[in-house]
C-alpha cells in the first residue's frame, strides 16, 4: 500500500462521512432556521421550543435516510 492509495482511501472515507451526515445535518439546519424565524416573529424565546422539534425531525430523518446511509457505508467498506 503506497502513499497515494492511503490518501485516496482517506479522501474517500471523508466523502462517505460527509454524505452520510449531510441529510441529518440538513434537516437539523432547516428545522432550526424555521423555528428561529418563528421565534423572531413571535418574540417567544423558549429553549425547549427549538430542542423538541429538532429531536423529532432528526429521529424521523434517521428512519427515512437509514437505507441510504447504510448502503453508502456498506459500499465503502466492501470496496
Amino acid at each position: 500500500m503506497d502513499v497515494a492509495m492511503v490518501i485516496d482511501l482517506g479522501r474517500e472515507s471523508l466523502w462517505v462521512a460527509v454524505m452520510v451526515a449531510a441529510p441529518l445535518l440538513g434537516m437539523a439546519l432547516a428545522i432550526g432556521l424555521a423555528v428561529g424565524i418563528i421565534q423572531a416573529a413571535t418574540s417567544i424565546q423558549e429553549m425547549t421550543l427549538t430542542f423538541v422539534p429538532k429531536i423529532i425531525i432528526i429521529f424521523a430523518a434517521v428512519i427515512v435516510f437509514m437505507p441510504f446511509m447504510m448502503t453508502s457505508v456498506l459500499e465503502f467498506s466492501n470496496t
